[in-house]
């Protein structure tokens, strides 16, 4: 190599030209060298630099609920407030209304297809396509928020749960993002005595609670939210479950049903859920995807705050509008507890995934109680 650039430089003809040059040729070639691997180390850095700079991302989130509806139509607009705020700069959400975009019972799908970037509901609205759903939505006779909340974070429920929709085809990732404390167990019409008077009714009613309803003959149908007082004026149907005192009001239910029921013995603890198109999670930044994260798990803290601290004051205003709030006898619930136990061991024989899941649970929750029973005076 010396040679062939002392033949091109012209210098081969000088005399003594090798043994002059030759020590500072290899000194010059050395720091050629050192500048070039430089440059490349520089490019590599500014290579990565620019892999780090991150491009805002704005994402369109679908609504189950309307946003103004009380607590289940705020947690969404909490959670997309907080994220607008901390992502400032590199992640930002618009929030759609149920039928902006697409119906309320349509955002697993679409979502899922890359319609839209992402929804906000609960796993119990897809039973039509995963029958397991509602296990990761609310469970009749708990776990409650606490016990659930430990479930999913230091026992296996969201390993599980994204384990869910990846099973069923759904190109979705899964994050939780809201809760609500127990609920009532019913609005209706007409005052319920015995068992026997829930016969020929027909209600609108939520994941695995709606299917023990069934056992007593009740004729059940999922409505979303907005749905549901339309039918109840219209006499669709006769009774409803939705949520909690303060939400219910919001809907107006009292002006139609006034008896309403307690506990909510088939939802202690509910479960609102983020899901994202998979494709567009796996293109977000480490810290755009820890910003969804984060702003999920405080808005689990916003809706438990938010719906026990609402409730005392909206039962007072039913009270005083001549809503009659009842609680069930305890032998109506202990026929509840019995059928749902019977209902869970049937589908444990009939689906696998529900096999799985609620064997996991079940091991959790018998570990849990050693500690709940002692530590807990209520």
């Amino acid at each position: 190599m010396f040679t062939a650039c002392q033949i091109l430089l012209g210098f081969s003809s000088l005399p003594n030209f090798s043994k002059i040059m030759r020590p500072l040729y290899c000194f010059l070639l050395l720091i050629v060298g050192f500048i070039i691997a430089s440059c490349a180390k520089q490019s590599s850095n500014f290579s990565g630099l620019a892999e780090r700079i991150e491009k805002k991302r704005n994402l369109r989130v679908v609504c189950f609920a309307n946003i103004i509806t009380p607590i289940v139509g705020e947690m969404p607009a909490n959670l997309g407030e907080r994220i607008n705020t901390v992502g400032a700069g590199k992640l930002a959400v618009k929030l759609y209304n149920p039928d902006e975009l697409v119906g309320a019972m349509e955002i697993l799908d679409v979502v899922s297809e890359g319609k839209v970037d992402a929804g906000f509901g609960a796993a119990g609205f897809w039973a039509g396509n995963i029958p397991s759903s509602p296990i990761f939505s609310s469970i009749p006779f708990g776990p409650n928020a606490n016990e659930y909340l430990a479930w999913f974070y230091e026992g296996n429920g969201m390993k599980l749960y994204q384990e869910m929709y990846d099973s069923h085809g759904f190109n979705v990732k899964v994050l939780l993002a809201g809760m609500i404390p127990p609920e009532t167990s019913g609005w209706f019409t007409k005052e319920i005595n015995s068992l026997d008077d829930l016969e020929g009714l027909k209600m609108r009613f939520f994941g695995f609670g709606g299917e023990v309803m069934k056992q007593f003959g009740v004729a059940v149908r999922l409505l979303p939210p907005g749905e549901i007082y339309p039918a109840l004026e219209k006499g669709v149907i006769d009774a409803t479950e939705y949520a909690m005192p303060s939400i219910d009001e919001g809907l107006g239910f009292h002006k139609i049903a006034k008896y309403n029921y307690f506990p909510g013995w088939h939802q202690q603890a509910t479960t609102f859920e983020l899901i994202i198109n998979k494709d567009v999670w796996n293109s977000l930044s480490e810290s755009q995807q820890a910003i969804l994260e984060q702003a999920g798990r405080a808005n689990l803290v916003y809706g438990i705050a938010k719906g026990d601290g609402s409730q005392g004051p909206a039962m007072k205003r039913m009270a005083e509008r001549g809503v009659e709030q009842r609680t069930w006898p305890p032998q109506v619930v202990e026929a509840f507890k019995k059928t749902w136990e019977e209902l869970a061991a049937q589908k444990a024989e009939d689906d696998p995934f529900f096999k799985k899941v609620w064997e996991d649970l079940q091991q959790f929750r018998a570990e849990y109680k050693e500690w709940g029973d002692r530590a807990y005076i209520y």
